[in-house]
């Protein structure tokens, strides 16, 4: 039996049960469910499919941004083309939002106002110098900003508190704190300026002398250098006892030397002087 003329058309079925995918292609999914065509009565807000595939900070930043893309040689920006690329750019934002455009509008007059200039055949100045280039001052920006640009890139880069880590913090029990009484700065500098009174009442102040004998350092070096063959003449002294030894042991060694029991030696100028006994037992 034939099927009747006003049947709708019979939609191919895939394995699982679902219908198959017009041109292989949905708009979506409802609840696991393939759509193929948005509803009639759906209502989407104007802007609500605006996507803005960059977003830049400023005219600068747009600026370097067509520069860098294209790969131009930011010392001999070709200004036809950037300036189209940045009225096309500037003409999107417009319709949108007016008010952010007018930011970038005043940058545009000024890329307009340097591609007249370079138009216009080249005057020398008053002392024969040539006329500075029209982007010189345009490429000191750009360049500024873009070496701005990266030092603030590399301080968001830098860990930052609350951002990259946290603060630890130790909760402790309040019950196991030791409770110490409370003692106020007065009570502590009172108690201090008794302590400093009562030194003062004991102190006692003694003048005490050294005896330092200089036979007894004399033979404190030959004892030293007993047996060795050469030491070198900062080993023979003690900088840690003090100044007064360091006097007594040196007229001991120049005592020495006199009575010819000892030899100081240097192989040339600035070299490091030697002391040895200038006997050797056998």
């Amino acid at each position: 039996m034939a099927a009747a003329p006003d049947s709708p058309p019979a939609v191919p079925v895939a394995p699982d049960g679902l219908p198959e995918v017009v041109d292989h292609v949905a708009v979506a999914r409802l609840y696991g469910e393939p759509l193929f065509a948005l509803p009639t009565d759906l209502y989407i807000p104007p802007d609500a499919l605006e996507v803005f595939l960059e977003a830049f900070q400023g005219p600068l930043d747009l600026l370097l941004y067509l520069i860098r893309k294209q790969n131009f040689n930011i010392l001999d920006i070709p200004m036809a083309d950037v300036t189209r690329q940045y009225l096309d750019y500037v003409e999107q934002i417009r319709r949108s939002n007016l008010e952010l455009a007018a930011e970038y509008l005043l940058m545009a007059a000024m890329l307009i106002e340097i591609k007249s200039r370079m138009l216009l055949p080249a005057r020398k100045s008053d002392e024969g110098r040539e006329a500075e280039d029209p982007r010189a001052e345009l490429v000191r920006r750009l360049l500024e900003y873009e070496r701005i640009k990266l030092a603030a890139a590399q301080l968001d880069a830098l860990p930052v508190l609350g951002r990259d880590f946290l603060r630890v913090q130790v909760t402790m029990e309040q019950a196991l704190e030791p409770r110490f009484p409370d003692v106020h700065l007065a009570d502590l500098q009172e108690a201090w300026a008794e302590v400093l009174k009562r030194a003062r009442l004991t102190q006692h102040h003694r003048i005490s002398r050294e005896q330092l004998s200089v036979r007894e350092h004399m033979s404190i070096l030959l004892r030293t250098l007993h047996g060795r063959r050469f030491v070198e003449f900062q080993e023979l002294f003690e900088p840690e006892r003090g100044a007064q030894v360091l006097v007594v042991t040196f007229i001991a060694m120049l005592e020495l030397a006199r009575e010819r029991l000892l030899e100081i030696t240097q192989a040339e100028a600035f070299a490091p002087i030697y002391v040895r006994l200038a006997y050797q037992p056998a």
